[in-house]
């Protein structure tokens, strides 16, 4: 996974709402449809675009599939993002110690 294909994946908002539907634990694709206005079968397309961005992993359970976060694929996405805020602050401890030396 690359934390492109994950952006990509996350940025359809079904997709988003199906990943924040899998925050409070794993879930059958019927639990995780319940309420949606798409279709099961939606949600199951849905689900294999967040599975191929490597952010969810399923399992069968006799004839359902439970989906769950991958906490490995999430943390590459969260590390990336991460980058940004080092960068950040770096940046403002520096500025914040140059303007200490003129002042």
């Amino acid at each position: 996974m690359t934390y492109n294909t994950a952006l990509t994946a996350l940025a359809d908002p079904t997709r988003r709402a199906i990943f924040e539907r899998l925050r409070s634990g794993p879930r059958s694709v019927r639990e995780i449809a319940e309420g949606l206005p798409v279709s099961r079968p939606a949600v199951s397309q849905h689900l294999k675009a967040l599975k191929q961005a490597g952010l969810v992993r399923d399992k069968a359970q006799g004839t359902a599939r439970i989906y769950r976060i991958h906490a490995e694929g999430l943390r590459e996405l969260r590390d990336w993002l991460d980058g940004f805020w080092d960068e950040a602050l770096e940046r403002f401890k520096d500025y914040a110690e140059k303007s200490d030396e003129r002042g």
